[in-house]
């Protein structure tokens, strides 16, 4: 799985920080009926809407791990066009094209 350098370091430095953190995530995902993918996938939509490089690619990642589909990734992300405007969901789409042609090669 990759990981950027940064997480990496903060993990080396923090690491009760980024358990609790972690688990806080894991507590978050149990709270609710949404199965897995469609949490990926929402937590991608809110990924782009706060225009957060690195959360798009790494929910797209996850999506795509957790088995949702490039068809279904592209929809999330063009679903951000009438919230944040045509601009960021075309630069979320290239973020998010990117992490696709990438798993796909």
């Amino acid at each position: 799985m990759y990981l950027p350098g940064i997480y990496k370091k903060f993990s080396q430095n923090f690491p009760d920080v980024l358990n609790d953190y972690e688990q806080l995530g894991i507590s978050c995902r149990k709270a609710g009926p949404l199965d897995g993918k469609t949490q990926d996938l929402i937590k991608l939509g809110i990924a782009i809407g706060a225009n957060a490089r690195g959360a798009i690619m790494s929910h797209t990642r996850k999506a795509l791990a957790s088995g949702a589909t490039s068809e279904e990734i592209v929809h999330s992300a063009l679903l951000a066009l009438t919230t944040t405007g045509f601009p960021s969901m075309m630069a979320a789409m290239e973020l998010v094209n990117s992490v696709i042609e990438e798993k796909s090669s």
